[in-house]
């Protein structure tokens, strides 16, 4: 699953028949039902033509995408979300996270053993104690399009706004936060235990909103430009 996930990353593109054969041509003895079944343990799908990360439910009411062509100009006015597969040493977790796409800052994050939609509004939950966004963007994933998801941004009158299927940079910003998370933490230390990867994650976190910066951001953190957007310096 390692293998897959790592592969994914650099080709979101890839679905199960060109999954298959990377591997089998890695010298992986598998099938296409195998890897079938292991991308959607993992919740991971090509970009085209269905969605890339959780499975839809059709039963739900889908948002139209409305950042097309939007500048994103203030912290605050459009937040996103999404989920990712976190290989450990042994077995695997879910990571949630919301953003804020100006700043880049991660305003919430938590882990979870499955990809349920209170997981998901947990994150949620945590990320409004900053405040409300303008605008929510997610995915079409049945997590993000529940009635419990959707509900708790109706309540804060928060305008909702999903990817387009088979769209993966519809959510860039989050999608770089993945690759970056993965590739400068979770491969390298390669966590054994749900408590060691959420004390790592904690520790790597803090670092990413108060001292990476960002090439995209003037060389500034996330946190000096959340910080800098709501007046509070």
């Amino acid at each position: 699953m390692r293998q897959i996930d790592e592969r994914y990353l650099k080709h979101p593109e890839y679905g199960v028949p060109r999954m298959t054969d990377w591997l089998k041509s890695e010298g992986y003895k598998i099938n296409k039902k195998r890897i079938y079944r292991l991308m959607r343990k993992m919740g991971i799908y090509a970009i085209t033509p269905g969605p890339h990360t959780s499975r839809p439910a059709p039963e739900n009411k889908i948002y139209p995408y409305l950042l097309r062509n939007v500048p994103i100009e203030r912290v605050n006015q459009v937040w996103s979300t999404d989920i990712t597969y976190i290989p450990m040493r042994k077995g695997y977790l879910y990571l949630s996270a919301v953003m804020d796409w100006y700043s880049r800052y991660v305003l919430a994050w938590n882990v979870s053993n499955t990809m349920e939609a209170g997981f998901c509004t947990s994150t949620l939950n945590r990320a409004l104690e900053y405040g409300v966004p303008e605008i929510f963007n997610t995915d079409q994933g049945s997590q993000f399009t529940s009635d419990e998801f959707t509900g708790t941004l109706k309540e804060k009158d928060i305008l909702i706004s999903m990817d387009g299927r088979g769209r993966a940079l519809d959510n860039v910003y989050i999608e770089r936060l993945w690759w970056t998370l993965k590739y400068e933490n979770v491969y390298p230390k390669v966590y054994e235990t749900g408590e060691d990867l959420y004390e790592g994650l904690e520790t790597y976190f803090r670092y990413y909103n108060h001292e990476r910066d960002h090439s995209s951001l003037g060389k500034k953190t996330p946190s000096e430009i959340y910080i800098a957007g709501n007046g509070l310096i």
